[in-house]
């Protein structure tokens, strides 16, 4: 990495930091106002490390995600319900043999094993 676009990423940080510092200088303020000059200051810190050669890369990135989740084959509102169904009924057929297998476990330990039933 070159020095223009260290120098980039650091006052990118700056940024952020003296968006942090207002934030507590400005404690009496209101909350609007002290939200306001978090989200511009990372606002202001985004768009100078977009300008450096890694914030180019990582927007490259960003792109080319947005590109491949647009050709995702996504299933239809009936196949997500069906899918959920299957889960809840797995869940509730997986939950009762736990709760047959505690209770036969408490009874066999219990009752048969110490005769404390």
């Amino acid at each position: 990495m070159v020095l223009p676009d260290k120098l980039k990423l650091l006052a990118s940080g700056l940024a952020v930091v003296a968006a942090i510092t207002l934030f507590y200088v400005f404690g009496e303020s209101s909350a609007l106002l002290r939200a306001l000059i978090v989200v511009v200051g990372v606002i202001v810190a985004a768009g100078i490390a977009l300008t450096s050669e890694p914030g180019r890369a990582v927007w490259q990135f960003a792109l080319a995600t947005r590109t491949e989740v647009r050709k995702v084959v996504w299933p239809t509102r009936r196949e997500t319900a069906q899918s959920t169904m299957i889960v809840i009924l797995m869940v509730l057929i997986v939950g009762i043999y736990l709760w047959l297998l505690d209770a036969l476990s408490f009874w066999a330990i219990y009752d048969l094993a110490l005769g404390l039933g």
